[in-house]
């Protein structure tokens, strides 16, 4: 693992909020297909993805882009990739290995498979090892989020280090999502290590992506 994690802002609607992230160093961006109030349609995203591919993030590269999909179905996911130009889709529902691997081949991006965590749950119902050793070879990525998505709650964290084990083990980063804001996402590196961070709600005012938030998170990240 990186000392450094990888860092992904998710739920970008607007490119305004976009052009002010030039210079800061994450690196994914992501974009909600799924029913949410943060959900836009392939035509918009297409603009949005464009905004993002001018910024320069970690490295001074542009962020990867990552498309949130919950149980789509392959033409629909087709239709997103192609439309707006993903690289990355990440799939939260009951989505199967082979599943997976399909998209993976057919379509020609990664994919990342999201597990989901019930907030009051300390120890996986099913070994974490169990769950994602099917995935071998079908995904680059996993990410472990409170149950429901996108709720600004956040799950017990003690079940990271089995996920992050599981995840290791099939040759594949751990992404950790879930009520992260910029007053925790200190204590979740320091104590439970994650390959990466996914935040969303916890960089919003009033519901909205707010700047000076994105920065905060970001900065309390990178100055550890």
């Amino acid at each position: 693992m990186n000392e450094r994690p990888r860092i992904k802002i998710c739920g970008l609607k607007d490119a305004d909020t976009i052009g002010l992230m030039d210079g800061l160093p994450f690196h994914e961006m992501g974009f909600v297909f799924a029913p949410s109030k943060r959900q836009v349609v392939p035509e918009d995203a297409a603009l949005l993805v464009q905004a993002a591919k001018q910024l320069h993030a970690a490295d001074g590269q542009p962020p990867q882009t990552v498309g949130v999909f919950v149980n789509a179905s392959a033409e629909e996911l087709r239709h997103a990739v192609s439309t707006a130009g993903l690289d990355v889709v990440q799939l939260h529902g009951e989505e199967s290995a082979d599943y997976c691997r399909r998209v993976k081949q057919e379509l020609g991006v990664d994919v990342w498979k999201v597990f989901s965590i019930k907030p009051e749950m300390s120890a996986p119902q099913q070994p974490a090892s169990e769950k994602l050793a099917p995935y071998e070879g079908a995904v680059d990525a996993v990410l472990i989020d409170t149950a429901g998505g996108g709720t600004g709650v956040a799950f017990n964290w003690e079940v990271i280090a089995e996920y992050r084990n599981a995840a290791n083990a099939i040759g594949v980063p751990l992404y950790v999502a879930g009520g992260l804001h910029p007053g925790n996402v200190t204590e979740l590196l320091d104590g439970y290590m994650p390959d990466g961070i996914d935040v969303s709600s916890g960089v919003e005012t009033d519901g909205h992506k707010d700047i000076n938030k994105i920065r905060l998170f970001v900065g309390k990240v990178i100055e550890r």
